[in-house]
């Protein structure tokens, strides 16, 4: 079963999630858009890797093709090295851009400006190349301790998290198990973590089952993060 399987967020090897959550910031992290809204974020990570072209073209060119809206937490490693996909992603119309840490850094490891200069390096990069003005963070490997987000707060940025792990950096997991987890997991305001940097051997297949068979059947509709916290673009029941 999925839910059984450790999951190491992005890079499988590089350590052991772990996701501090102290109870005076659960109100300004957010795990999942309003239950009553008909619709769920199919979100991607971005994260640099080692080896690889570190870009799955084939799920991009899917998402396209059926317009499926998706947001992408890109980390400022990866735009470094994908300067022409950032550019790309950044036009599609029904596509949202956030950030994912510079070096994806195991953050409550950090002091605090040294947490502050991971956050902003990306901000920074796609303000000053991109023009792109970032509002949405989410912490690599989902680790996060108060620091964390009292300067995520401080730099205008909302907090996001998710509530249905994908595990599709997992080799060891086949679509089947992916398809029946998110079959178990993906309700009204769900947040959907997967990845766009070709370490999902299975993304593409999972992403065009939720389109084809599990959102039409439960009546979800797929938006980006901001579309979901509004619930905009469809309405609520």
């Amino acid at each position: 079963m999925l839910r059984y399987f450790p999951y190491i967020l992005c890079l499988i090897h590089a350590g052991l999630l772990i996701s501090v959550i102290p109870p005076i910031t659960q109100a300004q992290v957010i795990k999942t858009g309003p239950l009553s809204c008909p619709g769920v974020a199919l979100t991607f990570d971005l994260c640099p890797v080692r080896k690889g072209t570190g870009y799955d073209q084939a799920l991009i060119d899917y998402l396209i093709e059926q317009k499926i809206p998706a947001t992408f937490f890109m980390s400022g490693k990866w735009m470094a090295r994908h300067e022409q996909q950032v550019q790309f992603l950044l036009h599609v119309s029904f596509f949202e851009v956030g950030t994912h840490g510079e070096v994806h850094a195991h953050l409550p490891l950090h002091s605090v400006e040294e947490q502050k200069q991971e956050i902003l390096g990306p901000v920074r990069l796609l303000k000053a190349k991109y023009s792109h003005s970032a509002t949405l963070f989410r912490p690599p490997y989902g680790e996060f301790n108060n620091d964390t987000v009292n300067v995520a707060r401080a730099l205008g940025l909302q907090f996001i998290l998710w509530n249905v792990v994908s595990g599709d950096p997992d080799e060891t997991i086949t679509a089947s198990q992916i398809e029946d987890h998110m079959k178990r997991s993906v309700r009204k305001g769900s947040v959907i973590v997967m990845h766009a940097n070709g370490k999902g051997k299975h993304t593409r297949e999972v992403v065009q089952d939720l389109h084809d068979h599990l959102l039409p059947d439960r009546n979800l509709t797929p938006m980006t993060i901001n579309d979901l916290l509004t619930c905009k673009g469809t309405a609520a029941p």
